[in-house]
């Protein structure tokens, strides 16, 4: 059963500061039925930093439920892990399981990136030596739908995923389903996530 994004929206209003340990991200994935409803095992064992750049002022560092205004998710965003057990190679994919709405979501999962060889340096951030398989692709929840979830997942990177052709940079990104693509290159379960929610611009008509 699909999470309610009213009552999601809700919960984002009195989460603050989380991503300091792996148990409130894992709560807030599951307070919004995540796991569920794009079928994976969420267990992290390390936190995934996600932060915007912003033109004019200070860039944005999300926070497990938080929502943002969509003009601030242009990106393409940074990447930190903190807590893992290596530098890498990681793999980070990003979904929307809730297009075009989430009370209908008939093009999800929408696949907004995914890119692998990606290294931690002494500090954490990430880096990829290869170009993305889809380059990030900022949120664009249509008019009158409520607010979508953004779910970035970091994986390890298994041996052979350069190799893997299961999708390439010409696979449509609606209709992709991270947990049958996770099964098919064998990137096991994610190790670290964070999510946000972007409702349409208020502008939009």
């Amino acid at each position: 059963m699909r999470f309610s994004i009213g009552l999601l929206s809700l919960f984002a209003l009195i989460v603050s500061a989380q991503d300091t340990n792996v148990r409130t991200v894992k709560q807030a994935f599951d307070n919004a039925n995540i796991p569920t409803d794009i079928e994976i095992t969420f267990n992290p064992t390390a936190l995934l930093e996600v932060t915007f750049p912003e033109t004019g002022s200070n860039p944005i560092t999300i926070h497990a439920g938080e929502q943002l205004p969509r003009n601030s998710t242009a990106g393409p965003p940074t990447f930190r892990v903190v807590g893992a057990n290596s530098n890498g190679p990681f793999v980070v994919a990003t979904v929307d399981p809730d297009a075009p709405t989430p009370q209908n979501p008939t093009s999800a999962e929408i696949r907004h990136f995914l890119g692998g060889n990606f290294r931690a340096n002494a500090g954490g951030l990430l880096t990829n030596s290869t170009p993305a398989i889809s380059n990030f692709l900022q949120p664009t929840p249509p008019a009158g739908s409520d607010a979508h979830r953004y779910i970035f997942l970091l994986f390890n990177q298994p041996a052979g995923f350069n190799q893997q052709t299961f999708v390439t940079s010409s696979t449509s990104t609606s209709l992709f389903n991270i947990s049958a693509f996770a099964q098919e290159v064998g990137l096991g379960n994610p190790i670290a996530g964070t999510f946000m929610l972007v409702a349409p611009d208020p502008t939009t008509v």
